[in-house]
């Protein structure tokens, strides 16, 4: 069927082309162009043979029926005693009486990969369970808001529909039929809303799409979408509309006809409570965004021991085999170019990572070892990434011994207990090197994660070259690269990154998770102060005769507004006074997921407070307003 060629550490390998398979579903965490066997094949000496590496993913078709439980506990035990254990004591391990009690090997569905890996480190990109969960609650909570105003303004505005009430028992209508006309009309508005939801949803999905870095779509194929939307729109409806209906169908007719339900429903606890739950979750949503955006910005600006600015990353540079080095030096040439490494072992995601554990020399069957990264890396690494020495010397081509020589970070240095390190020799079980600089610790993983132990050794891995460009035109920089380029390999067109934009694309779900935010928490004012303002002017108009005799008696536009706005105010306050705990706590939480994090400050919930309570006042004053501007003869011509 043909042949292809992939170039591997530096190696041209032919391959067969054996068969050809459908693409994975867009689903699926595996995503691959081909697949290739590593029958026979190293990528280092006893690679394949020994137990102590754990450099893949395993992938096992059990028998339809097996006890996942029975087969996790007769795996773990086959594969550590029989195999993982005695490799462990024949290498002189410490660990060894450690493993053996805690370690086990856990085995988890394929189908839960995607969402419930958040804790497993592996080669792929994964979702969490967690924040569907979690924006899925605020959905919840955003329709609870609208079920609220649909309760408040029910209630609100029972004086309306009091006489039709009355008029209906006076003739003989039992509370039930009442209950069943009242509870229609609400399931009957909700499946309307429902329909007019989903067209919304659909014309909005590409946004959302963009917001979330998703590609999903309305299954409207699917046999069980209409019942589902069917049997949702019912539910809400009966949600919103049981209280209402019970408290309508509740009145007496002679009550009715007195006038006095319309006194009785100008104040209401109940209504007054479901604004304050409105208000408390919407200043939780704005509380949360303030702090996810903190914090991104916080991570995008802190200095993390290296300088990530101005360094293009070009790709795919390791197919120019042995020409590399021609490369390198036709780039320092240029004079855009400062510096120039060549090393796929970068402080980014998505580069080479080789995962050891170190001892000093001659401990090793005497200490713990010191888990850490051993990178390989050029002379110019430190320079181009702007790495600062803080012990000892950098590596020198012109050192024949610097072959067997290492560079270690405070961090390692520190676990190992070297004190003066410059000179020491350590070990990673394979090999020994003789410590001949110190770096500054750097942030070459999240920063979720503390700064672990990082080795850096002179060696080959150039299937990425770092550029490092000096203050002028980026782009003018990178039309001298790619001609540079051109040169050396005519056929293949340039692929090349920047390790800041590579850098902030570590953080895209932090920066997706503040839009998300963000979008949900206007949406939530927004209805919030919908209800409000429709609550509002329905309690203007069932205070109009008193505003007119206040207004008659001297109140000034002023004091109108103020007692009409008064009420709503202090809901308000009550509403952040409640939602400041909450938002603390839930953000706390989030928080802890970052080794390095802001402080939640109290400017924050004193900004969210001022913008709710200015947003809500302003949604209320102007029907205050409104109401305080009109002539009191209008008002009170009845009388």
């Amino acid at each position: 069927m043909g042949k292809i060629v992939i170039l591997n550490n530096d190696k041209t390998r032919p391959y067969k082309i054996g068969a050809v398979m459908e693409d994975f579903s867009t689903n699926s965490h595996l995503q691959f162009d081909f697949l290739l066997s590593l029958k026979g094949v190293e990528f280092w000496q006893g690679e394949q043979v020994t137990w102590r590496a754990n450099n893949y993913d395993d992938y096992v078709l059990l028998r339809t029926g097996t006890d996942i439980a029975q087969f996790e506990r007769k795996l773990t035990r086959t594969i550590l005693d029989k195999y993982v254990l005695p490799s462990m004591i024949e290498a002189g391990d410490k660990d060894v009486e450690k493993v053996s009690k805690s370690a086990k090997l856990i085995l988890q569905p394929v189908g839960d990969i995607h969402l419930r890996s958040f804790d497993i480190y592996d080669s792929f990109s994964h979702g969490d369970i967690r924040f569907v969960w979690l924006f899925g609650g605020i959905a919840c909570f955003i329709l609870i808001i609208a079920c609220i105003n649909f309760i408040n303004l029910s209630t609100a505005k029972s004086a309306n529909r009091a006489k039709e009430v009355g008029l209906r028992k006076v003739v003989g209508s039992a509370r039930s039929g009442l209950i069943n006309q009242f509870l229609t009309e609400s399931i009957l508005l909700s499946i309307f809303s429902f329909a007019l939801g989903m067209i919304l949803a659909w014309v909005l999905l590409p946004y959302f799409n963009t917001l979330s870095a998703k590609s999903l779509t309305i299954p409207w194929n699917e046999w069980w979408l209409a019942p589902v939307l069917l049997a949702g729109s019912i539910c809400i409806g009966i949600l919103a509309g049981l209280y209402p209906s019970f408290y309508l169908s509740s009145f007496k007719p002679i009550n009715v006809l007195k006038g006095q339900v319309s006194k009785g429903s100008k104040n209401s606890i109940l209504r007054n409570g479901l604004v304050v739950f409105q208000f408390t979750t919407s200043i939780v949503l704005i509380i949360g965004t303030i702090v996810i955006y903190n914090q991104m910005q916080f991570i995008l600006n802190k200095k993390l021991g290296y300088d990530k600015e101005q360094v293009v990353m070009i790709e795919g540079t390791n197919t120019m085999g042995d020409k590399i080095g021609n490369f390198k030096k036709e780039l320092l040439k240029l004079s855009s170019v400062r510096s120039v490494s060549v090393s796929d072992f970068l402080p980014v995601s998505d580069t080479k990572r080789n995962g050891n554990t170190f001892y000093n020399e001659g401990k090793s069957k005497v200490e713990s070892g010191v888990d850490g990264q051993i990178w390989q890396v050029d002379n110019d690494y430190l320079q181009t990434m702007g790495i600062k020495l803080v012990a000892g010397r950098n590596f020198s081509p012109s050192i024949a011994s610097d072959s067997q020589a290492v560079i270690i970070n405070q961090a390692l240095a520190s676990k190992l207990n070297l004190k003066d390190a410059i000179g020491k020799r350590i070990t990673n079980g394979w090999q020994t090197f003789q410590v001949i600089g110190v770096v500054q610790d750097f942030n070459f993983e999240s920063l979720r994660e503390h700064v672990g132990g990082l080795c850096m050794i002179l060696g080959n891995s150039s299937s990425i070259t770092s550029i490092k460009v000096g203050g002028v035109n980026m782009r003018d920089a990178i039309s001298s690269i790619t001609t540079v380029w051109k040169n050396f390999a005519p056929a293949q067109p340039i692929r090349y990154n920047f390790l800041d934009k590579k850098f902030a694309s570590m953080y895209a779900d932090v920066q997706r998770s503040g839009r998300i935010f963000s979008s949900f928490a206007i949406l939530a004012i927004i209805i919030a102060c919908l209800g409000l303002f429709a609550l509002s002017a329905f309690m203007a108009e069932q205070r109009n005769k008193e505003i007119g005799i206040r207004k008659v008696l001297g109140a000034s536009a002023a004091n109108i507004t103020t007692l009409l706005s008064l009420n709503f105010a202090k809901l308000v306050m009550i509403a952040i006074l409640l939602a400041s705990p909450i938002a603390w706590w839930a953000m706390n939480k989030w928080l802890q997921d970052f080794a390095y994090r802001v402080d939640i400050s109290w400017w924050i919930f004193l900004l969210a407070a001022v913008v709710v309570t200015t947003i809500a006042m302003f949604t209320v004053c102007f029907q205050a307003i409104k109401a305080a501007l009109v002539n009191p003869v209008q008002t009170l011509r009845s009388e």
